[in-house]
C-alpha cells in the first residue's frame, strides 16, 4: 500500500474558537465537488454557510476538488485555490489534503478541517484498480484534555470514501484494518469517517470485530443513519466510527437549506472522550 506524505503544518498560537472539551463536535460529508446535481451551479458558498452552522470542531469531507483548471471559466462565482483552502477560511484554521484521482484538468480527494493543531498526516492509497483513485486521509489532531484544557491529547483522524464495487470495497476495508493496527496504537483515541457506500450495511460488523470501534449513529439511537439520497434518505452509506469516546448527540442534515448541495446528507456527531 503506497504511502504519499503531506507537507507538515505547524500549530498555530491561537486557534480561534478553539474551547476546551468536554465535548469534540464533528461532521462527515460527501462534497459532491461542490457542484449541484449535473453539475448545473457552483454550491460552494452555500455549502460553506452550512458547514459554519454546524460548529464542527473536526470536519471529515471526501470529493474535494483540489484543482480542477476549466471551472473558473466554466462557473462565475467559482473560487479562486482549492475547495478546502475555500470551505476552511478563517474557521478552521488548520486543514489538510489527500489527492486521490488525478486527471488531465485536475485531482480530486479528502479533506480534513480542524480547529486544533494538526501534528503530521498522510495518505494512503488503498485503491483498488485503475478505474477508481481511493485513499485514506490520516492525521494526527492535537487537543486540550478534558480535565483542565492545559494538558494535551492526540486523537487520530482518518477520511475515507471507498469505492462502488464490492470486491474494491473487501480490499479497502482490509487495507483500512491493516493500517489502523499497523500505524495507530491500540489505545489511542481513533474517530474514522466517510463514504463507504456499503450498501449492504456489512462493514459495521466487520470494523467492531477487528478494530473495535463503533458507528456513533448506533451507539447513540440503535441505527445506521440514512444518508443517500439527500433529498429522500434510504441507504446508509456515509459513517462516523469512534474509538474511545462516548456519543452524546448525532444528526443527519438534510431539508432546508441543505436541498440541492449535494447527493449525501451531511452526518454531524457530538464526542465526549472516556
Amino acid at each position: 500500500m503506497a504511502r504519499s506524505y503531506i507537507r507538515y503544518q505547524p500549530p498555530a498560537l491561537i486557534a480561534g474558537k478553539i474551547r476546551p472539551m468536554p465535548t469534540l463536535k464533528i461532521a462527515t460529508y460527501n462534497i459532491h465537488k461542490g457542484l449541484s446535481y449535473f453539475k448545473r451551479r457552483v454550491v460552494l458558498h452555500e455549502l460553506r454557510e452550512r458547514l459554519r452552522e454546524l460548529d464542527a470542531d473536526i470536519v471529515f469531507l471526501q470529493e474535494v476538488q483540489g484543482e480542477h483548471t476549466l471551472h473558473g471559466e466554466r462557473y462565475h462565482n467559482y473560487p479562486q485555490g482549492a475547495q478546502h483552502d475555500f470551505l476552511a477560511e478563517d474557521v478552521w484554521l488548520h486543514s489538510v489534503y489527500g489527492k486521490n484521482s488525478v486527471y488531465e484538468a485536475g485531482h480530486h480527494g479528502n479533506a480534513i478541517l480542524s480547529r486544533f493543531p494538526i501534528l503530521q498526516s498522510f495518505n494512503a492509497d488503498v485503491s483498488a484498480h485503475r478505474f477508481e483513485s481511493r485513499g485514506l486521509l490520516h492525521c494526527e489532531v492535537e487537543m486540550p484534555s478534558q480535565q483542565n484544557g492545559t494538558e494535551h491529547k492526540r486523537v487520530h483522524c482518518l477520511c475515507a470514501h471507498f469505492g462502488l464495487f464490492a470486491r474494491g470495497r473487501r480490499a479497502q476495508t482490509g487495507a483500512l484494518i491493516d493500517y489502523v493496527r499497523n500505524e495507530i496504537p491500540h489505545d489511542a483515541p481513533l474517530i474514522i469517517a466517510g463514504d463507504f457506500n456499503d450498501w449492504r450495511n456489512q462493514l459495521s460488523k466487520t470494523l467492531s470485530s477487528e478494530l473495535h470501534i463503533h458507528d456513533a449513529f448506533h451507539l447513540h439511537g440503535g441505527k445506521l443513519a440514512r444518508s443517500f439520497p439527500s433529498r429522500l434518505p434510504l441507504l446508509r452509506l456515509d459513517r462516523i466510527y469512534v474509538r474511545g469516546f462516548n456519543v452524546v448527540h448525532s444528526s443527519v442534515h438534510t431539508g432546508g437549506n441543505w436541498l440541492r448541495l449535494s447527493d449525501h446528507a451531511a452526518l454531524s456527531a457530538q464526542l465526549k472522550g472516556i
